[in-house]
């Protein structure tokens, strides 16, 4: 179907506006970070590198970095080893409640964070008697799993189940079936899964507030100093850094996810 001139200049206007809403804001963080003045106004005075130095340098931003990572990475395996096994579990059998169980690791995503923050802390509390860094893990790798369950099971759902029973029919048992058939049809998706994972468990602040305890991740310690005069310039040099350490998994993913679409 074409579209008249009109609608498609309208179309294209809608989504500039969409698209400069969006990042305009992500600019101005970005311009900030080279600002030399301590406060933001605009136009800014000129450009300078010394709150990149002084964010580098920063302890406790280095620190939360640290933290904010690990915990990314250790959420992730735990997302990937879970995710992938509930993909298979729900696309290859037939069972009771199969739906339900699909649905139930797919809510914690869609429910308001502030939600599954409290709810997550009441239980650590009872359980555990207090917040430690496995239940930060744990809080960030309930939704994960769904970023890595999303992913594998809609690769699965895209592959023929010919493979697998050809597999089956020319004498490979199940594990040989998921290391040289399952696995290499899957393994795009996974790497997608877990970037996309890391991605969003590295800047993830509402469930990290009442999960986190005394640990300080780099959202958190962003917050924080986010109301200090001083520490302002600084913050919006980490904000840049988080910006790029954000956009390079999520673009990767898709190129992986692009890349990988061609050969399903």
């Amino acid at each position: 179907m074409q579209l008249s001139r009109g609608l498609r200049t309208a179309l294209l206007g809608w989504s500039g506006c969409l698209i400069a809403l969006m990042y305009v804001p992500l600019l101005l963080i970005v311009l900030y970070a080279f600002n030399p003045s301590k406060s933001q106004k605009w136009p800014i005075a000129g450009l300078t590198l010394q709150w990149i130095q002084a964010a580098a340098t920063n302890p406790g931003a280095r620190s939360a970095v640290i933290l904010s990572v690990e915990v990314g990475l250790m959420a992730t395996g735990i997302a990937l080893v879970l995710g992938s096994l509930l993909a298979a579990a729900v696309h290859r059998y037939r069972f009771f409640g199969r739906s339900t169980v699909s649905f139930l690791v797919i809510l914690p995503i869609a429910l308001p964070g502030i939600v599954t923050g409290i709810a997550l802390n009441a239980t650590f509390r009872t359980l555990f008697g207090g917040l430690s860094l496995f239940t930060l893990i744990v809080g960030h790798a309930t939704f994960c799993v769904v970023v890595v369950y999303n992913n594998v099971i809609a690769r699965m759902r895209r592959t023929p189940g010919s493979l697998v029973e050809a597999s089956a029919d020319l004498g490979a048992d199940p594990w040989q079936t998921f290391r040289y058939v399952t696995l290499p049809v899957i393994r795009s998706a996974l790497i997608a899964g877990a970037l996309l994972a890391f991605a969003l468990s590295f800047d993830e602040i509402i469930v990290t507030t009442f999960t986190a305890g005394f640990n300080e991740t780099l959202p958190i310690w962003i917050f924080a100093n986010l109301s200090r005069p001083n520490q302002l310039p600084i913050v919006n040099a980490v904000a840049l850094f988080v910006i790029i350490a954000s956009a390079i998994p999520v673009y990767l993913a898709q190129r992986v996810a692009s890349d990988a679409a061609g050969y399903v």
